[in-house]
């Protein structure tokens, strides 16, 4: 039916009557999927600018207005659309305070995104923990909207620790300070309606810190002597296995053992004269290790041991003196050898004539026949001075005929003298040069 306008002569005012006037919801997505944004129409029938006049519009959802007044816009948007805002839907138009009829209600379904994986992260990575420490338990999911209800739960058989609902995939549980009881495999559980989904099981692992070992030493007797076998014992009272032990002397690593169930470990050392000293030993159980306090070890040296130990130590003293005398000695005997061989070759290479000029023989009164014995002398060092001397065969003289004054002071007659010649570099034996 047409639009019917009363006359003014029935109306002093401009009266306008909506008598055909239809409205409508429309709802934009039809399917509004949580956390997206969703989009309320009112649509009029016949559209607003038929009409001579403006329209105001107004939204409700189970009976409450949505919005704080009046709109003259046909439209009302929500920005992020929740699981609770489902309900029976209308909208409401008027001219002034002319009110028209409502539209029809609309039932809007808000639909959630299940929720994807879900995984338990433990915070220190790993889950090796020492006893007083912090433990945090972080339960994630992917995918899922709306509020999400977390749930972290102990051991297979699931002893519920925590529930905890928020509108966030990240949520936490905490315990502030572990103990070894602790120790044991955790889940967690996400829900948004559609059933939880659950995360696989994280081990975590508490330890009880090693307390200070205790170092001893097990002996034969009070006193001990090279060659006995002592015993090093090193125990940490408490703390979780497995401990790892590690023995020192004076700083130098003797070696190490494991005590895969606790308690304490021997280290059997076979004892030298090196061996006296301070000992100490080490425990961890992979925090901080533990070192023992020292104990000194005295080794005893029996004197049939300490006379080998002195003589030892004589013949490395005589080596290292010796030793180079020895090759100083060796090498003056070569140099010996290798001058007197050059001799020999000079004399069989030339023979020298006697030079009576150079040469005065005072136990000599007439030349007689030489004999060819000779030897020379050869000085290797600064200026070379070298003598040539010839034995004359002859009868010695009695007493009775010598002359006074022929032989002076007491010479043997039978030596024969002469004066010596600076060598000149001209007479150098080439041949042994080369």
């Amino acid at each position: 039916m047409p639009l019917i306008r009363i006359s003014e002569l029935h109306c002093p005012r401009i009266c306008v009557y909506f008598f055909p006037l239809e409205l409508f919801l429309i709802v934009s997505p039809s399917r509004p999927i949580e956390g997206n944004t969703m989009t309320l129409t009112c649509k009029t029938q016949p559209p607003p600018q038929k009409l001579d006049t403006k329209l105001q519009f107004r939204f409700y959802r189970d009976g409450r207005a949505l919005g704080l007044d009046w709109d003259s816009l046909p439209d009302f948007q929500i920005p992020a659309v929740r699981k609770e805002d489902s309900g029976s839907y209308w909208c409401q138009a008027k001219i002034t305070s002319i009110k028209a009829k409502l539209s029809r209600r609309v039932q809007i379904e808000v639909h959630r995104v299940p929720i994807g994986n879900v995984s338990l992260e433990i915070q220190p990575p790993g889950g090796h923990l020492m006893e007083g420490e912090k433990l945090v338990l972080v339960c994630l999911v992917t995918g899922g909207t709306g509020d999400i209800v977390f749930f972290w739960f102990r051991g297979a058989r699931g002893v519920s620790l925590k529930t905890k609902t928020q509108h966030s995939p990240v949520a936490t549980f905490e315990i502030a300070a572990v103990r070894e009881s602790d120790s044991d495999r955790y889940y967690c559980a996400a829900d948004n309606g559609y059933g939880p989904s659950l995360s696989e099981l994280v081990s975590v692992t508490v330890k009880i810190p090693v307390s200070r070992p205790t170092l001893s030493l097990g002996a034969p007797g009070a006193r001990l002597l090279v060659g006995h076998t002592v015993e090093l014992h090193c125990e940490a009272r408490s703390g979780s296995p497995p401990i790892l032990y590690q023995f020192y002397h004076e700083d130098v690593p003797l070696g190490n053992s494991s005590a895969p169930f606790g308690g304490g470990v021997s280290f059997n050392l076979s004892l030298t004269a090196e061996d006296s000293g301070n000992y100490y030993c080490e425990a961890n159980n992979g925090q901080v290790a533990q070192r023992s306090e020292a104990v000194p070890l005295n080794v005893t040296v029996p004197m049939e041991d300490r006379n080998e130990v002195l003589t030892s130590a004589v013949i490395e003293l005589l080596l290292g003196i010796l030793a180079p005398t020895t090759l100083a000695l060796l090498f003056c005997c070569w140099l010996k050898r290798k001058i007197g061989r050059r001799t020999a070759k000079d004399a069989v290479r030339n023979v020298p004539s006697p030079v009576p000029q150079e040469s005065t023989y005072f136990n000599s009164q007439a030349p007689e026949q030489l004999h060819p014995d000779y030897e020379n002398v050869n000085i290797v060092s600064g200026d070379e001075v070298y003598s040539l001397v010839y034995c004359v065969q002859q009868e010695r003289p009695s007493a009775a005929e010598s002359p006074s004054g022929t032989h002076p002071g007491d010479k043997d007659p039978s030596a024969i003298y002469s004066r010596l010649k600076k060598a000149d570099f001209t007479d150098m034996d080439y041949d042994d040069v080369m």
